[in-house]
């Protein structure tokens, strides 16, 4: 075996070997969170170490309490609320805002086009006391809708810049043809643009949707009412109570974890082809 072929046999291998091994540490945290949601409460006080799960001893006592006992259908419901009211609302105007910036000629458009990112620059621990202040004094602290207005400010930048970039790969001459049809501006858009940028919009879609799901800090500081708490602020509500078993811990994780993973395999394909459709131009 030459040098050369020697040296590639090597690389390939250490290349398998760090990919397991990151994907080990990676999978693990999560496999060993499903297996302790699905044990009893005995086994996994007298065999903390067992990796293992016996399909005959599965219990989903800990799915239940958290479900029925512990106020998780109405997080959930809460969750899906907040989430789906943010791709709504950041979708639409990150739809309208990225092409008015890509087509429309204005003052000041060249400082919005380079500036948009510029919000999403500030970390969220520097803006969520100032905001905490505000919303208290205002009264508007303990609400799900300000929550929503939150996340929309955190997804929008980045929507807007995906979408930008998008629409500069369209062809300007199809909703040139559309004006001379006798299509208004929103009629472009919705005709033309929207069906276009459908893996665009998927992938805006899908990051402002686990941007809504999983973020924490935000609900954490503004909500109060146990009746308002989103998933991940009823997580850590659950894993606070010291008399809980951390089992009923476990199943409320993968009840915020799982939605997404699906969602994620569901649309790779859509969310690949989105980020990456405006590369050439972006």
């Amino acid at each position: 075996m030459s040098r050369e072929r020697l040296e590639g046999t090597i690389i390939r291998i250490l290349r398998v070997v760090g990919l397991l091994f990151f994907i080990a540490i990676v999978a693990f945290p999560f496999y060993w969170m499903i297996v302790s949601s699905f044990k009893s409460l005995e086994e996994i006080v007298l065999k903390p170490a067992n990796l293992g799960l016996d399909i005959r001893k599965i219990d989903f006592h800990a799915y239940y309490e958290v479900l029925f006992r512990h106020g998780f259908l109405r997080y959930i419901s809460n969750s899906v609320y907040v989430s789906i009211a943010t791709v709504v609302l950041s979708v639409s105007l990150a739809t309208v805002g990225g092409y008015a910036v890509t087509r429309l000629h204005f003052r000041g458009q060249g400082f919005m086009s380079y500036g948009i990112l510029l919000i999403y620059m500030f970390p969220a621990i520097v803006l969520v006391i100032p905001l905490y202040v505000i919303f208290s004094r205002m009264g508007l602290r303990d609400s799900i809708n300000v929550l929503i207005l939150v996340y929309l400010a955190q997804t929008l930048p980045v929507a807007l810049y995906m979408l930008r970039s998008y629409f500069q790969t369209l062809p300007a001459e199809m909703e040139h043809a559309g004006l001379v049809d006798g299509c208004s501006r929103i009629g472009v858009i919705w005709r033309i643009v929207i069906p276009l940028s459908a893996p665009a919009l998927a992938s805006v879609a899908l990051y402002t949707f686990m941007i809504a799901w999983n973020e924490f800090l935000f609900a954490f500081m503004f909500l109060d009412t146990p009746e308002k708490f989103t998933l991940s602020r009823g997580v850590v509500q659950l894993a606070g109570s010291v008399h809980l078993s951390k089992q009923l811990v476990m199943a409320a994780s993968v009840m915020v974890t799982i939605p997404i993973l699906v969602l994620f395999f569901f649309f790779e394909r859509r969310l690949v082809r989105g980020l990456t459709a405006g590369a050439m131009k972006g």
